[in-house]
């Protein structure tokens, strides 16, 4: 079993403040970990760093093997995935669902002069199915609903088979019908021995997905708890990691949290 992702005592240092703060962490490849912590707790600059788009202030990010500052980052890039509500503003509103899902063979958000193969439409339509969106190939990205966007975003992180996926808060704004949906999907998805490592970054234990082995608790920056998910996910530790007492419960797999206050 090798590692997908390792964080090596890593300190991101904006304006004197400690983003993210003295970081050690390992993502196995077959691990699919979701991270909690409130807001400015430093999960989103977690991912950019697992995605090549921030380096760190101090201490060692190693990516699918790659050490990053030591690693050219467009040729790993394509092998990483990564859904975001700023990768959503980048696709141009009148490009088709089956563009936006196949132009990540090119990492492009618009179809301009690429030339495709067969091979290439054919997967694309294959992870469209995978995602319940074949029957909006045609249509375009900007007359979807909020959860059928959200689930293209995620067709079109895995449309290159990648080594490594990053989903930053894929179920935000979705109302309950929608949010259920995705995740099924994602629970199914992360249950197949064939996907790859998964870091999922949420506000809410309720999303989390069935099939996620392992959870990391922020706060400020720096890490309250990590490990395996049943084992770490607790009322305690919430209540460390949000600054209020908290209960938690557990069913079917599936977890919710309240004040217990």
């Amino acid at each position: 079993m090798s590692g997908a992702l390792e964080f090596s005592d890593v300190v991101v240092r904006r304006d004197g403040r400690n983003i993210i703060d003295h970081v050690t962490l390992s993502v196995e490849d077959d691990q699919r970990w979701v991270v909690l912590g409130p807001n400015g707790a430093g999960k989103t600059t977690l991912l950019q760093l697992a995605d090549t788009l921030m380096h760190p202030t101090s201490g060692r990010v190693d990516i699918l093997g790659e050490t990053l500052g030591h690693v050219d980052v467009f040729e790993l890039r394509p092998r990483i995935g990564f859904a975001s509500s700023a990768m959503a503003r980048r696709i141009p509103a009148s490009e088709t669902v089956l563009n936006t899902v196949m132009t990540a063979a090119y990492s492009v958000t618009g179809r301009w002069n690429e030339e495709y193969e067969s091979l290439d439409e054919r997967r694309a339509r294959r992870v469209l199915a995978q995602w319940k969106l074949e029957h909006l190939a045609e249509r375009t990205f900007g007359t979807l609903s909020d959860g059928e966007q959200k689930r293209v975003q995620i067709a079109r992180a895995v449309m290159t088979d990648p080594e490594l996926l990053l989903l930053d808060e894929p179920t935000a704004s979705l109302d309950l019908g929608a949010r259920e949906e995705l995740l099924i999907l994602l629970g199914e998805y992360a249950q197949s021995p064939m996907t790859p490592a998964m870091v999922m970054v949420t506000h809410h234990v309720e999303e989390i997905p069935v099939g996620f082995t392992h959870v990391l608790l922020l706060r400020d920056g720096a890490i309250v708890a990590a490990g395996p998910l049943a084992e770490t996910l607790t009322a305690q530790a919430l209540t460390e990691t949000f600054g209020m007492p908290i209960a938690l419960t557990h069913e079917a797999g599936r977890y919710a949290a309240r004040s217990a206050g």
